[in-house]
């Protein structure tokens, strides 16, 4: 049960903050200062996911819950096993034996169900947030480009090449955008979605980091 409920932990944990793509354009201007100009964007929606504030803290609340829910469930499983440690003192097929038997046997299927049942609504309630935040991200999107007149926004992936992994150069091989420039719209999104809303004014997320910040 402990890797079952570990499983569901990893599941939500957090990535490593990534470094700059190498795709970024270091001309001084913000990362989505051509978007307008070319009608294109690319946007980084798994950095956005790790970055948005609202989804952290909602991931961090449950976390914390997880691991509550698996603390209880130590405990009760403790509790069958010293049950089982006690069995031994008993001869074998005694009344006491069985008496044990049949209440060691109760308790790991209530055990068991209890454990499921947890597990599945972890699972559910994380589900719901994940659609929830992606939905909020994708709106968040298609309202930044109607302001800004961007006719095409394209995901894309900005983490760094690990030359040292196969896999991590693979992905890169696989990447469907090889390089932008300066259409990265990842930042003024996020700073869109942090300030709570769709405020029609995102233009200064960019200018805000010309120059001086770089998303990753």
């Amino acid at each position: 049960m402990r890797t079952l409920l570990l499983s569901t932990l990893v599941s939500v944990a957090f990535a490593s903050i990534a470094t700059p793509t190498v795709a970024q354009q270091s001309t001084g201007a913000g990362p989505s200062a051509n978007a307008s100009r070319y009608g294109i964007a690319v946007v980084d929606v798994s950095y956005i996911f790790k970055e948005f504030q609202q989804f952290r803290t909602a991931m961090d609340g449950m976390k914390k819950e997880m691991e509550a829910a698996e603390g209880q469930l130590k405990a009760e499983r403790d509790a069958v096993q010293a049950k089982e440690e006690q069995r031994k003192q008993y001869k074998p097929g005694s009344p006491e034996d069985k008496q044990l038997d049949e209440e060691i046997a109760r308790a790991k299927a209530d055990f068991n169900l209890k454990a499921g049942r947890i597990r599945k609504d972890f699972l559910e309630r994380e589900a719901k947030v994940y659609y929830q935040t992606y939905m909020q991200v994708s709106n968040a999107v298609q309202h930044y480009a109607q302001q800004h007149n961007i006719g095409l926004v394209i995901r894309f992936n900005g983490d760094p090449v690990d030359p040292n992994r196969r896999e991590s150069v693979l992905q890169a091989i696989n990447k469907p955008v090889v390089a932008q420039n300066n259409i990265d719209i990842t930042p003024d999104v996020l700073a869109l979605l942090n300030r709570g809303g769709t405020e029609t004014d995102a233009a200064p997320a960019s200018a805000a980091r010309a120059g001086a910040t770089q998303r990753r």
